[in-house]
């Protein structure tokens, strides 16, 4: 039996003002549900989502992925989680400049152990898939934000993590590249049986949260 792809329970984050971002929060996700986070800029999503991938810290209640308890993990083994068990599509893309496209997807690959052949012909797979397939060997100086975004996702997805962390994915695409990538995500969680937790302003992205009742979650700010 699989563990749950995510277990929050009683999650509290404040910030040093002593502002809370949120309080007693509780998240259950099971392989293949998808959730999405909807809230304006400075409510904490991208701070939960950095607490669940182990780049941040609750200051209280327990965090699981995969089964881990982050509290008891040491940071080589957040790093081994993170590098094993979950795609992160930051906002703020963090390819690697000196990587072309190929092996900047290929990347999470390699850390994996796998030889550079079969990780750059599956990093190959995801740019297609994001429309990017032809400029694998361009360097990331040489992209827009929006095709930044798009090699963004294909390195969340290329080890086929069990967790897809996505932080405003679709934020700086325009509405027909934001429905074909929203629909590669979705395929993700629906084929490959991953969980995903999607954080967004947009009422379209978060439209495609399926898979549980209320899916959609809206965040507003603590008080």
């Amino acid at each position: 039996m699989r563990d749950p792809a995510l277990n929050l329970t009683a999650v509290s984050k404040v910030l040093p003002n002593g502002r809370s971002l949120f309080a007693g929060l509780d998240l259950h996700l099971e392989p293949g549900e998808h959730v999405a986070v909807r809230g304006e800029s400075g409510v904490g999503k991208s701070t939960l989502l950095n607490i669940i991938a182990g780049l941040d810290t609750a200051d209280r209640g327990e965090v699981r992925v995969a089964g881990r308890d982050l509290a008891a993990t040491d940071e080589a083994g957040r790093t081994a989680l993170r590098r094993d068990a979950i795609g992160f599509v930051f906002q703020a893309f963090h390819v690697l400049p000196h990587l072309n496209l190929a092996q900047n997807v290929a990347f999470p690959l390699i850390l994996q152990g796998l030889s550079r052949a079969p990780a750059l012909s599956r990093a190959g797979e995801l740019l297609d898939a994001v429309g990017l397939g032809d400029r694998r060997r361009s360097f990331p100086k040489e992209l827009s934000g929006g095709e930044l975004q798009r090699v963004a996702i294909a390195r969340a997805l290329v080890h086929e993590p069990a967790l897809i962390l996505a932080d405003e994915p679709t934020g700086n695409l325009d509405p027909d590249t934001a429905a074909t990538i929203m629909a590669l995500l979705t395929a993700a969680v629906r084929t490959r049986g991953a969980a995903m937790l999607l954080v967004t302003h947009s009422v379209t992205a978060a439209a495609t949260a399926a898979g549980r009742p209320a899916a959609s979650v809206r965040c507003t700010p603590a008080l």
